[in-house]
Order: structure tokens, then C-alpha cells, then sequence
């Protein structure tokens, strides 16, 4: 499929197969795709918590308003940011570049993000956003279903995946086979309405 047919044809699917499964292989895939999305200063930020464990999926569905994606998705993906990623290391993202880049971009991040916290939040937004069109994208164009999903109650998802302090969860993306097509368009807004030129 190509990509303007899978950005036509993404809809956010709430029923799947329960007992359809993905290889290990089509899991990969997809998972290979999303480390290919952009971050800022090439810092990676994004970390994919696969839950593949029956009774913490039960859990999350649980603090899911027991929302039946959660538990049926073939495919669990609990996008999550590391708020320090522009702190741990940074010289390992500009490792295969020239001298003189690594020289000039390394410092540069650490400029950019210390003491930023705001910064450093809307980073992981962005970058787990991005990511997480870059999954459904990929989803669909391997015949496969996607729901984005914000209902959820992050503190109690946090608990049940061990998230770290110094992380935070952005969203979550189920995947599947879908067993009912998503509800009609509720409505595009035209252009003229979203579309500016050089200014409001």
C-alpha cells in the first residue's frame, strides 16, 4: 500500500481480533519504522514498551476504562519519553558522524536543553506524536489496524510498566486485525478553514 492510500485509509479501529497474533518478524517491522521518525538534535527520546504480558494488559485495560482495544490489539505499544534523553550520553547519537559535527552538535544539545523542563516534556510529545504516526502508517500499510489512544490513566499505567522517574507517558497505540470498521468521518474541516497563508 502506498503511503497516500494508508494516510487515507488510517482510522482509529477500537475492535480487534483477540486471537490473531503478529510474528515476531511483522512486530519488528514496525518497531524498525518507528526508530526511524525524527527527534530534535537526533536525540531519540522515544522509548516503546510492547506489552505482551496477558495480566499486565489486563491491567492497563483495567486503568483503560476498560476500553477492549487494550486487551484484543494483537500489538500493545505504550509510547513513552525519556525527559533526560539530551543528558545520557549524547555523543552516542552523532557517533558515525564527522569530527568536527560531533564537535559543534554535542554541546549544542546540552545548551539547548539544560535547565528547560518545559522544553524537555513538549521534546518527548513531539518526538512519541511523530513516532506514533509513523507506527499507524506502517500498520496500515502492512494490512494491519491502529487506534491512538489517551484514555488512560497514566499514573496507574506507570505503575504497572515500572516507568522510571525521569519518564513520561506520552500515549499508547493499539494494533491489530480489526474486526469492525471504524465509524464514519465525523467531519473534515475544509482547507480554507485550517489553511492560512503568511499570517492569521
Amino acid at each position: 500500500m502506498d503511503t497516500f492510500t494508508a494516510i487515507e485509509r488510517r482510522r482509529a479501529v477500537k475492535h480487534f481480533d483477540s486471537q490473531y497474533r503478529f510474528t515476531d518478524e511483522e512486530a519488528n517491522k514496525i518497531l524498525s519504522l518507528a526508530v526511524l521518525s525524527p527527534t530534535s538534535y537526533n536525540i531519540q527520546n522515544w522509548r516503546f514498551v510492547v506489552v505482551k504480558d496477558r495480566e499486565l494488559r489486563s491491567k492497563i485495560h483495567a486503568a483503560s476504562w476498560s476500553q477492549p482495544q487494550v486487551k484484543d490489539a494483537s500489538m500493545l505499544v505504550i509510547l513513552c519519553g525519556d525527559l533526560m534523553a539530551w543528558k545520557k550520553e549524547p555523543a552516542r547519537y552523532w557517533k558515525n558522524a564527522p569530527k568536527e559535527v560531533r564537535d559543534y552538535i554535542v554541546p549544542s544539545i546540552i545548551k539547548f536543553y539544560e535547565g528547560r523542563n518545559d522544553l524537555q516534556r513538549d521534546e518527548c510529545l513531539r518526538s512519541c506524536g511523530m513516532a506514533a504516526q509513523t507506527i499507524m502508517l506502517a500498520a496500515k500499510s502492512m494490512g494491519y489496524d491502529s487506534c491512538p489512544m489517551i484514555g488512560f490513566d497514566p499514573a496507574r499505567v506507570a505503575e504497572v510498566i515500572n516507568l522510571p522517574e525521569d519518564h513520561m507517558i506520552c500515549m499508547m497505540v493499539a494494533i491489530g486485525k480489526a474486526v469492525k470498521e471504524a465509524a464514519p468521518r465525523g467531519g473534515q474541516l475544509p482547507l480554507r478553514d485550517v489553511v492560512l497563508t503568511d499570517h492569521f
